[in-house]
């Protein structure tokens, strides 16, 4: 009597995943160009540290905000582990993370790179218009544009814009298009923040807009109108970071009508109400305004 074919066995666990050659093949060749290279894990997020490194415990590593060494052969504490050795890439400690990993990082900082985010449509076109051309590479929602320097970095510096450079990681994605341009001011002066707010006494409108009597250039009433008309505009428009909008609108209207005496309490009222109306308080407003006077030594 014939006996079936014999099954074969089903398997208690499922087989050990491969580490992808392609991925350690990106990284290899990124590292030889200079660039600090790192996994990254579903969610395109660094690996968690491990148990010795949890909760920095082991002082972390060196340039982070945690003085002292770390010698943990993991890729931990993110950016930080970002490295441009062959042989650590290549290391047990790390070809477990690379069986896990769904992609390549690097730390722009670390090349002397900044990568400037753009997370949609809107925010490539504002940079079209506002930054230098440079290096360009497509991402799943956007671009990324790329600099060669390096600079601090910052999220959220506008609408759907980030500014990864130092102590940040980027996703690798490919070398893009166009000549890498050097890092420009326009980008450079996104990262910088309103200076704290000086502690004084409340001001009147009309204590905010001592000085600034020279002769005034403007031959019209209506350039002056039109100027204001814009900057409460820009207030009202703005959909986030709306406190940073309104120190940088004060600045831009002080810096073209702050010196001649033209401002008056109307006008200054006017940026005012645009401002409360978006949730600002009074006193936001004027240390916004008392900032940007300081800021253009007026």
């Amino acid at each position: 009597m014939a006996h079936p074919p014999t099954r074969p066995r089903v398997r208690d666990h499922a087989p050990a995943p491969v580490l992808s050659p392609n991925l350690l093949h990106t990284a290899l060749s990124l590292t030889a160009s200079g660039m600090p290279v790192l996994p990254l894990r579903r969610g395109k997020v660094p690996f968690g540290n491990c148990t010795a490194c949890a909760d920095n415990a082991c002082g972390g590593r060196p340039n982070m905000k945690v003085p002292g060494p770390c010698r943990c052969p993991a890729p931990c504490h993110a950016w930080a582990a970002a490295t441009t050795e062959p042989a650590v890439l290549v290391s047990p400690e790390w070809a477990a993370a690379w069986r896990q990993a769904v992609c390549v990082g690097y730390h722009p900082g670390g090349a002397g790179l900044t990568v400037v985010d753009l997370d949609d449509a809107d925010a490539i076109t504002w940079a079209r218009t506002a930054l230098p051309a440079t290096r360009t590479v497509p991402t799943t929602r956007g671009e990324h544009w790329i600099y060669q320097g390096a600079m601090r970095s910052v999220n959220a510096v506008r609408p759907g814009v980030d500014i990864k450079s130092t102590m940040a990681y980027a996703r690798w994605l490919g070398r893009g298009t166009g000549t890498m341009a050097a890092l420009p001011d326009a980008v450079c002066a996104l990262a910088v923040k309103e200076p704290p707010p000086a502690r004084k006494a409340p001001q009147t409108l009309s204590g905010l807009l001592t000085g600034g009597q020279g002769e005034c250039p403007h031959r019209t009433p209506a350039y002056l109108e039109r100027g204001v008309a814009m900057a409460e505009r820009r207030i009202t428009e703005v959909s986030s970071a709306v406190h940073a909008t309104v120190y940088r609108t004060f600045l831009a209207v002080l810096s073209r009508h702050g010196r001649c005496g033209c401002l008056t309490d109307t006008h200054v009222a006017r940026l005012f109400t645009a401002a409360q109306a978006k949730g600002e308080s009074p006193r936001h407003c004027t240390d916004a305004w008392t900032n940007a006077r300081t800021a253009l030594g007026l």
